[in-house]
């Protein structure tokens, strides 16, 4: 089977998903919040995996249960503090009349908006110094269909990969049934993304020349960098994530679809799901018209079912990688956390 990046190599390859983000990154603020809004809806499924998650109407998600789909998924900054950024993008859909109809009003609707938050709490030199609850209307409020902006944005502003910083990374892939999938990431893990040489685990994903511009670098790696919290005690971080696909799926197999993704990160971050980590992810599918949906349960659909959960997590491995390319040090109150690119430079080929 033939594969390739989607024209923009991002989540927004697949059709019905727009991506909006706001961050700030002005001291004592090192923070954000990404929103994916989805105007059709999307059934959805999520898994959870981390020891310490921070999450919001995830058990709408059980196949077991009536909601049909969502209206948009946020991944902020904040810890538990940011879930308050639902709120304002549920305001906002409510004012478009995006959401499960209730009454008869153009406006009587209840918005569904799962969401999940990563810890960066203090990383900007202020506890305080969180999302705010209108950042998620602001972020829904410029969400496109075009290039996500990666590395230092949305919910990745503030995120860090062990000693070096993390950020919000997205690829896609192209089937050759003309099936897309894509997947959203903010990399804020308490294991590495690095080998012991230096490489970053999931760019041996990456499709055709994807990734051919990087080399194993002769840089030792980065002294652990202190100031990872201003809490005492481990480190506390957390991966979250978003996979979609216009493959039409039912509510389980999207729970599917998630559970394998977490395979993803396993191949690109080491060690994951930590008890200190709230690693989620989000599974989508885009096709909402009235025609079958492919079921876990139905032998003839497991097959177009594999492929496509085998490209998803190869496909999340392949955006923690782009995470990490586009990230950009930072100077904090603790001191200065690394990218990449500035930790192993030898790591870029420059013939």
């Amino acid at each position: 089977m033939t594969m390739q990046p989607g024209p923009q190599n991002a989540i927004t390859d697949v059709p019905g998903v727009l991506v909006g983000q706001v961050e700030r990154v002005d001291a004592p603020y090192l923070t954000g919040t990404t929103v994916v809004h989805l105007p059709a809806t999307a059934v959805a499924g999520v898994d959870v995996r981390g020891g310490a998650p921070g999450t919001r109407e995830t058990d709408l998600l059980e196949p077991v249960n009536s909601n049909a789909g969502v209206n948009a998924i946020v991944l902020t900054g904040g810890s538990a503090y940011g879930l308050d950024t639902a709120g304002s993008v549920m305001r906002w859909l409510e004012e478009r009349g995006e959401g499960v109809r209730v009454g008869q009003g153009d406006k009587d609707v209840v918005p569904i908006v799962p969401t999940a938050v990563i810890f960066d709490l203090g990383r900007g030199g202020d506890f305080q110094a969180r999302p705010e609850p209108d950042w998620g209307a602001q972020a829904i409020a410029v969400a496109t269909d075009g290039p996500v902006a990666l590395g230092n944005h949305g919910a990745g502003a503030g995120a860090r990969a062990r000693s070096l910083k993390g950020g919000v990374g997205s690829a896609s892939v192209r089937l050759d049934d003309g099936t897309t999938v894509g997947a959203l990431v903010i990399v804020n893990a308490a294991g590495s993304t690095v080998d012991a040489d230096g490489n970053l685990y999931g760019a041996r994903y990456g499709l055709a020349d994807e990734f051919a511009h990087l080399r194993t670098p002769t840089e030792p790696p980065p002294p652990a960098a202190p100031g990872r919290n201003l809490i005492p005690g481990p480190p506390m971080n957390t991966v979250i994530a978003v996979l979609a696909t216009d493959v039409p799926m039912d509510k389980a197999a999207t729970r599917r679809m998630a559970m394998v993704a977490h395979d993803g990160l396993a191949r690109a971050i080491d060690p994951i799901h930590a008890l200190v980590d709230g690693d989620s992810i989000f599974a989508l599918s885009t096709r909402t018209d009235d025609g079958p949906r492919l079921s876990v349960t139905d032998p003839t659909a497991i097959g177009q079912l594999e492929m496509v959960y085998a490209a998803g997590a190869r496909t999340l491995s392949r955006a923690i990688v782009h995470a990490m390319l586009n990230a950009e040090s930072v100077e904090t109150s603790a001191g200065t956390i690394p990218s990449y690119r500035d930790a192993y430079p030898s790591a870029f080929r420059t013939d």
